[in-house]
């Protein structure tokens, strides 16, 4: 007969089946545990998904998001019939694509960064595109200003466009024959000086064409400046100050000489032809001799060198006709300015705006008496 040691009992046996019994159980439960605990994790972040915080919530105009880099600004608007969706711009860059909003009955008069100073219409506190984006919260909530039809006839407003071509470091000028074109460039600091202390407002050319529509109000204080030709002397002498003022200019660019360096986000280049400054058969500019369409293809080429930008055309010479016009409308361009002498007024046509001319000689006292 066989003999069995003493581990080897029945009842040893059970214990080690309960054992094994317990311990399967166990590892069960484990497993189970940790299936529970893979269903939780994944449904607070599913596989393939960022967690919650790095996912950016969806915009919208009620409740605009954070951006996400810190050098961006989101914006959102209050006021008008519809409300305008949020936008995000770069800090301290100029502002853009600012929305034009209606109200039956009432004329929009431009954003402000609280209703009090919507309220009070105060121009040094109107926000456009001659404004830099500030913003250090990363968002910021633009309101609408309004005003009635008849506030708008009573402001009256007459708005100056400075014309400038060339500068010369000369005190005593040029000695030729465009003698008077060539500002001294003293002068024409100590003028950015007087208009920057001056706080006028400088509307953009969309803004000026929606005060042309009837859709904007515009202070009588308003004030546009332009240089023609962009010559040398005003990428060199009169450019830099631009910058050091920071006061809007518009460059009108001949295209045929190339869209030339990057100057600064206070020059706006713009379209003076691509290359239209050439007498035509009768011995006046080709924007009087060439028909609509050739004008238009010239103008589509212009808009091409300044990045595409259709908003006003400066005539060369300043010569325009109603063919001119033709060209313009056809080729998409919304203002033409002219060498004409005069204010800009509500019933201005677009396609003629007249300038004040900026002459050599041309002190503080001439500009005051120009534009107050």
């Amino acid at each position: 007969m066989s003999q069995h040691s003493s581990s080897d009992t029945p009842r040893s046996r059970r214990t080690l089946n309960w054992v094994a019994l317990g311990g399967f159980a166990l590892i069960i439960a484990v497993i189970s545990i940790l299936l529970l605990a893979g269903k939780t994790v994944d449904a607070v972040h599913p596989i393939g998904a960022l967690p919650q915080s790095e996912v950016e919530p969806p915009q919208s105009a009620e409740s605009p998001v954070m951006p996400w880099n810190e050098n961006e600004c989101v914006v959102s608007f209050v006021g008008g019939a519809a409300p305008a969706p949020s936008i995000t711009l770069e800090k301290d860059k100029l502002y853009s694509d600012l929305p034009t909003p209606t109200n039956p009955g009432q004329i929009f008069a431009g954003w402000y960064r609280s209703e009090e100073a919507a309220a009070s219409l105060n121009t040094a506190e109107r926000i456009n595109g001659a404004r830099l984006v500030e913003c250090p919260s990363g968002h910021e909530t633009l309101h609408a200003a309004w005003v009635t039809p008849e506030r708008v006839n009573e402001e009256k407003a007459s708005i100056p466009i400075l014309m400038y071509h060339q500068f010369t470091d000369k005190p005593e000028g040029e000695d030729n024959w465009l003698r008077d074109n060539y500002m001294y460039i003293g002068d024409f600091e100590a003028h950015l000086q007087y208009i920057k202390e001056g706080n006028f407002y400088f509307p953009t050319w969309p803004e000026l064409s929606a005060f042309l529509d009837g859709n904007l109000f515009l202070p009588s204080h308003s004030l546009i400046i332009t240089d023609d030709d962009a010559d040398p002397t005003w990428v060199t002498m009169a450019a830099p100050l631009v910058e050091k003022y920071q006061v809007p200019v518009t460059s009108f660019v001949i295209g045929v000489d190339g869209p030339g360096p990057e100057l600064s986000q206070w020059v706006w280049k713009r379209s003076h032809t691509y290359d239209m400054h050439s007498a035509g058969e009768d011995g006046q500019g080709r924007m009087v001799n060439w028909g609509a369409e050739a004008i238009a293809e010239d103008l589509q080429k212009s808009a091409d060198v300044v990045g595409g930008v259709k908003e006003v055309v400066a005539y060369p010479f300043g010569h325009h006709n109603d063919t001119t016009h033709e060209g313009l409308s056809l080729a998409g361009f919304d203002l033409g300015r002219t060498t004409e002498h005069g204010y800009v007024s509500a019933d201005t046509p677009k396609y003629a705006l007249p300038v004040i001319r900026m002459n050599y000689g041309m002190g503080v006292d001439v500009l005051s008496a120009a534009i107050g």
